[in-house]
């Protein structure tokens, strides 16, 4: 179904306003947003309430258009091959489209129908994806009686009856526990391993996108103000540091005398040395107290992670790289 080697997805430029017609007056969703997601890979969109990622996804997977811009998914020209983009996606959103009256195995054979295959093809697939789901002892059991990780469980398996090679999960794990949040993950994570689909993924758990996501998108009011691994989004914020904790006001006042610019606190009697938490630096760190004959009772490594990312890129208006901050839209108009 994917006639191209180039990205599962790409986009330049979309753009996308509700509300008033013309630019006065209408609510900007998207404002020019850039991506390029590698076939076979997880990408994941971060983002708060109300910055665009499901309509980033609506707009992807052909639900709605976008007022501009341009993209491609598996190969297909968004304006020119909307039905192509249908026939090589799967979307799941952040409520389970499930019939509550049918069973599970009736909810798959149903999707099936609709997806054109003949009876036989149906029913072999309905039986491999409750058996690769974990659904089979549940399979003639009504969806109402399913507790909200089967639920999804299902949902996912539905999207998958057409064999698609490109995945839209919206906020997938939304409500689940944090058992059958884990049980979604390794069925994410085995989709890509065992099938090569590439999985577009919007949530608002940092953790999730930090255990799934080969790379990390931010958006934040319509624009991506970051994107990378989670480690290249982690090294960029500062705040990294070694804490020392010692036993006596003595000994931390001797090892304060050899850093420059710690942090000290003589309640909790420690220091912190600002550092990235790498080796050399760690190593430099027990050289010097261990040559000055310094008594450390703890040491902890403290580098940040994806909440000092995301409280730091989304919704504040001094942050020089928000689209909030009026120095920010200076420089991206020039």
């Amino acid at each position: 179904m994917n006639p191209s080697t180039g990205p599962a997805v790409s986009a330049v430029g979309l753009r996308k306003s509700y509300g008033a017609d013309g630019s006065d007056g209408a609510k900007v969703v998207l404002d020019g947003v850039d991506l390029t997601i590698p076939e076979g890979t997880v990408f994941a969109l971060l983002g708060p309430n109300g910055a665009g990622k499901t309509t980033t996804v609506q707009i992807l997977s052909t639900l709605i258009e976008a007022d501009g811009g341009e993209a491609q998914v598996a190969g297909h020209d968004l304006a020119a091959d909307a039905d192509g983009i249908r026939a090589s996606i799967g979307v799941t959103g952040q409520f389970a489209a499930v019939d509550n009256l049918l069973t599970a195995e009736e909810n798959l054979l149903l999707m099936a129908d609709l997806q054109h295959l003949d009876r036989a093809d149906g029913r072999r697939r309905a039986a491999r994806l409750l058996e690769q789901f974990d659904l089979v002892e549940a399979a003639r059991k009504p969806v109402a009686t399913f507790s909200g990780g089967m639920r999804r469980k299902l949902d996912l398996a539905m999207t998958l009856v057409g064999d698609p090679r490109v995945i839209f999960l919206d906020e997938p794990t939304t409500g689940l526990d944090p058992r059958s949040r884990r049980t979604m993950w390794g069925i994410i994570r085995g989709l890509v391993a065992d099938h090569g689909v590439t999985i577009f993924l919007t949530t608002q758990y940092l953790e999730e996108a930090d255990q799934l996501a080969d790379r990390i998108a931010v958006l934040d009011h319509g624009t991506i103000v970051a994107e990378g691994t989670a480690e290249e989004l982690k090294r960029r914020m500062p705040g990294g540091h070694i804490r020392l904790g010692f036993a006596e006001a003595g000994e931390l006042e001797k090892a304060a005398g050899l850093f420059a610019s710690v942090g000290r606190d003589d309640e909790e009697l420690t220091l912190q040395i600002p550092s990235d938490g790498d080796i050399p630096t760690l190593r430099a760190v027990l050289d010097i107290l261990d040559d000055r004959r310094i008594d450390a009772r703890s040491l902890t490594i403290h580098t940040p992670d994806l909440d000092d990312v995301f409280l730091a890129l989304t919704g504040n208006p001094d942050n020089p790289d928000s689209p909030e901050n009026p120095d920010s839209r200076k420089v991206a108009s020039r």
